[in-house]
């Protein structure tokens, strides 16, 4: 603000809709405490999909575990959408330089057309790269076969239901409660928010990670609670389980 800055963009996530997960959660309240700095400073924010191989996603792993010959791990009933890199800096740029004070920009994406399922990446990708897939029944098969099927142009896949924490059903950017301009743009949505926060609410989620972080003492128990307390409707199942943790 000292320096004159006219305006402010910010990353933020599908899963910010109708969170299930603590990723989501955490941006959803960010988009809370970026709603009261809206009196301050103009904001735009971006929600869109999955970054295809971003450092740290499951396509990503899947590219280190060819490079490791290990099997390649995926449910088999989780549907995602993804844009390129490009894609979703594009968009961030729209939504930096086109879009007004708390607008929030997120891809048109079609469920026929983009909803593509992990196994089905898999599969693809292993194409690509000259392999076809061997599905195996039992993680100990699909190492024992990582020793030799890579030799005979195949690769060992073990694609299973999901059981994991955190994981949505479906994607969704928007709430039904959010206000939707669809035809600004070809390709892409807006979200068109009016300026509404609980002060009390933010005030009380700063005080406790001000309390906290200054004992350094928390648990994950604790955060997920201070997220219930943010997020009434917050629907996070904890299993006890990461995708990121399979075999």
């Amino acid at each position: 603000f000292a320096l004159g800055t006219k305006k402010y963009f910010c990353v933020s996530t599908d899963k910010a809709a109708n969170p299930v997960n603590m990723m989501g959660a955490s941006k959803r309240i960010m988009e809370m405490f970026l709603m009261r700095n809206s009196e301050k400073i103009n904001i735009s924010t971006a929600r869109f999909a999955n970054v295809a191989f971003s450092d740290g996603s499951l396509l990503h792993g899947f590219e280190q575990r060819l490079n490791k010959q290990q099997p390649l791990v995926a449910p088999n009933d989780i549907k995602r959408y993804f844009v390129t890199p490009q894609e979703s800096g594009e968009l961030c740029l729209m939504s930096c330089i086109f879009g007004e004070n708390r607008d929030i920009f997120f891809p048109k994406l079609s469920e026929s057309l983009h909803l593509i399922s992990f196994a089905d990446i898999a599969e693809r990708y292993l194409r690509q790269h000259g392999y076809q897939s061997y599905l195996c029944q039992t993680e100990d098969e699909a190492r024992e076969l990582a020793k030799t099927l890579p030799a005979r142009g195949q690769w060992p896949c073990l694609f299973t239901s999901s059981d994991t924490t955190g994981e949505k059903d479906f994607e969704e950017f928007y709430t039904s409660t959010e206000i939707l301009d669809m035809d600004r743009f070809d390709n892409l949505g807006i979200i068109q928010n009016e300026l509404d926060y609980d002060e009390s609410l933010l005030a009380h989620f700063e005080q406790e990670i001000i309390r906290m972080t200054t004992a350094l003492e928390w648990t994950k128990n604790d955060i997920v609670k201070l997220f219930f307390e943010m997020i009434p409707d917050f629907c996070h199942k904890e299993t006890g389980k990461y995708l990121d943790s399979k075999m």
